[in-house]
């Protein structure tokens, strides 16, 4: 019988992409400006503890299904051909039983919620386990990323008040949060196209072409125009403030992506989600003053 690897502590470490938290704020953020919004700056401590465990639960997760579907693309990649899949470190069924394992607890944590919030994960599960697949279809995959992301701020809302459709605040956060994932993922996959155009698939680099760096800046502006028109929804003076912030800071990278090129991409995809963070800061600084006050 054929040996299949499970992997060491140290491969589920790399798989899960533990050693590159950035992801983990990426859609930590977007979760936190759904729970925040939603309850004026101050959510229920039941809901924080099961988002953010969620949010551990599915980006890893994500990782893992990510790095399954693209086993095959992964090796020819010079970026990614040493991931714990590619390299034959943990067997693509072993990757799989870890796969179903963090859904099965990510279950458990979401059957503490309501049964709307239930339903809403379902979608949620749906729009992260089909996104690695879809590179190879389409040229657009990182706006289905952010979309998946996006999610995060919809059952967040969702969780707090019940209804999410009673506010067009939940999806301006949708919508900007997939305009800010085409735009820090098309910066990360500025580096790949070469090797993405060799082996077939698909990307907004590669499909902007030289207008990358445009494309970039402009889809960075679209999601801070979202995030500033559900601000004013909110009417909070320290929301707006954190707007202001996360303004000045997608400028000051914009421009720095502008000045040094694409070179400067995977920098601009690292320092984007402080953008979010800004945010997310100024949602909870309202309710903040508000308890205080």
């Amino acid at each position: 019988m054929k040996f299949r690897p499970v992997g060491s502590g140290s491969d589920w470490y790399r798989l899960l992409r533990i050693d590159r938290p950035v992801g983990y704020w990426l859609l930590m953020w977007p979760m936190l400006w759904g729970l925040f919004a939603a309850s004026g700056g101050h959510p229920s401590i039941k809901n924080i503890v099961i988002f953010v465990a969620g949010v551990v639960l599915m980006r890893s997760a994500g990782c893992v299904i990510n790095d399954f579907a693209d086993r095959d693309f992964d090796a020819h990649v010079e970026r990614t051909k040493t991931r714990p899949i590619a390299a034959g470190k943990i067997a693509p069924g072993a990757a799989l039983v870890g796969f179903i394992a963090m859904l099965l607890v990510a279950l458990l944590l979401v059957l503490q919620t309501s049964t709307y919030v239930m339903i809403l994960a379902v979608v949620g599960v749906v729009l992260a386990s089909l996104y690695p697949f879809l590179k190879r279809f389409t040229y657009f995959p990182q706006a289905w990323l952010g979309m998946a992301f996006g999610w995060a701020v919809i059952m967040g809302w969702g969780a707090e008040t019940g209804d999410i459709f009673d506010s067009p605040v939940p999806w301006l956060l949708f919508f900007a949060n997939v305009c800010w994932s085409l735009s820090y993922d098309t910066a990360y996959a500025l580096a790949d196209r070469s090797d993405d155009r060799k082996i077939g698939v698909k990307s907004s680099a590669l499909w902007l072409g030289s207008r990358a760096v445009g494309g970039i800046v402009v889809l960075g502006l679209l999601n801070i125009l979202f995030l500033g028109l559900a601000a004013l929804i909110l009417d909070g003076f320290w929301v707006g403030f954190g707007w202001w912030l996360a303004l000045m800071l997608q400028l000051m990278l914009s421009g720095q992506l502008m000045r040094c090129g694409e070179s400067w991409g995977f920098t601009f995809f690292l320092q984007s989600h402080y953008v979010g963070a800004l945010f997310a800061l100024g949602l909870l600084a309202d309710g903040l003053s508000t308890l205080l006050s």
